[in-house]
Order: structure tokens, then sequence, then C-alpha cells
């Protein structure tokens, strides 16, 4: 990961960094990877204060592109949308979501019942 810009917003309580990402081999990055390594390179924060704004991966080429933004603390982080911070929940639970569905079996169908009524032949 190379980060491109970092600007310091101290109005809004955050740090908005505008990144690029090599994954020549590798599958487009996730959300939820992206934060983890922003997390890793900016000292000080947390994974869960750390909003991926916009990610682009060109056509035919593995460069991603984007926008993140890392909070101070979670009243900062009061600015983004409510569709936001549901889907940074629904980021950070997503692998307890699969790894629960894996381990539930499947239901199995019930057979559809057979109408048994006269007059139904002609």
């Amino acid at each position: 990961m190379q980060i491109i810009e970092r600007i310091e917003n101290k109005l809004l309580g955050r740090v908005e960094i505008d990144f690029q990402i090599n994954h020549t081999g590798k599958p487009t990055p996730t959300r939820s990877s992206v934060a983890k390594s922003l997390g890793s390179l900016e000292p000080g924060s947390k994974t869960s204060l750390i909003v991926v704004k916009d990610m682009n991966t060109r056509f035919g080429q593995a460069l991603t592109t984007g926008v993140a933004l890392i909070y101070a603390n979670d009243e900062a982080m009061s600015v983004e949308p409510t569709y936001v911070h549901k889907r940074l929940t629904i980021i950070d639970n997503a692998p307890e979501e699969k790894a629960a569905a894996a381990a539930a079996p499947a239901p199995t169908p019930k057979p559809a019942p057979v109408a048994d009524e006269p007059g139904g032949e002609e």
C-alpha cells in the first residue's frame, strides 16, 4: 500500500488519506483488509474508527485507488451518515457470520404434499 496524500482535518478530528494498492497476482482487496492495513500504517489509530470512503479498481489492471478517513474518536465519527455505520458493522461481523453459516447444517427440504382428490382426471 502506498499513501499518495495525507491531510489532517483538525476541524472534523480526522485524517484523510488517498491511497494506492498494487495487487498483482492477488484478488482485489476488501474494505476491511484496507482498513487493517491503514491501521498498521497510521500510528495510534483503531480499525473501528477507519472508514474506507471510496475504492476504485481499473479494469484489466491490478491497481486500486481510494480514499479513507481515520477518525480520532467516536464523537468525531458521528458526522458520518447512518448507512456508513451500518456498513462498518456488517464488515466487522462478516467473518463471524460466514463461520456460523458454515457450521450450521443446511435445512433439508420437505417433500411436496400429494393431493388425492377424485375427479381430476379427464
